[in-house]
């Protein structure tokens, strides 16, 4: 079960496991041009799911990230993924020098929240995880946070990148 705040929120979509084929969606880049999974095909892929990234652990995690994307090497790709719009995240890149991650917006139809199982009814926001997929589209790590304002297990999941990379 998720929570905000500690009240139970519903997901909507399917959640997504270990071993499963990675669900296609299309959310949007920075400069409003549309993104899918196989924009990213033959790459290692950690994505980072946050609410809004102008809150304080959204901003971190995906700071965490962004400094650990450099250490990760050419074949991964590291992309942050929130319904903040594209013009919000565009900002929030600047401010903090975050050029290592890309920013997605799935604010327009919930693509990627409904077919990762992500997307908070009562919020309209994506609760908080990180997935790894192969660069055959396979799912090899899933983390949904339990309590949407915590932080993800950033070594584990940096840890199954580099299992992947070995």
């Amino acid at each position: 079960m998720v929570t905000f705040k500690q009240n139970p929120v519903t997901l909507l979509g399917k959640e997504v496991a270990v071993g499963d084929k990675a669900p296609d969606f299309t959310v949007l880049s920075n400069d409003l041009q549309p993104v899918t999974l196989n924009d990213s095909k033959g790459k290692i892929r950690l994505i980072s799911v946050v609410p809004s990234l102008d809150t304080g652990v959204c901003s971190l995690q995906t700071k965490k990230f962004n400094e650990e994307a450099s250490t990760l090497g050419d074949d991964v790709e590291v992309l942050t993924i929130s319904v903040d719009l594209p013009f919000a995240q565009a900002r929030w890149v600047k401010s903090e020098d975050a050029t290592k991650v890309k920013t997605l917006s799935d604010h327009r139809d919930l693509s990627f929240g409904e077919a990762f199982g992500v997307a908070i009814n009562e919020l309209r926001l994506l609760t908080r995880s990180i997935f790894v997929i192969d660069k055959d589209d396979t799912v090899t790590y899933v983390e949904y946070v339990d309590e949407v304002t915590d932080h993800p297990d950033y070594d584990k999941a940096i840890q199954a990148v580099k299992d992947l990379t070995k």
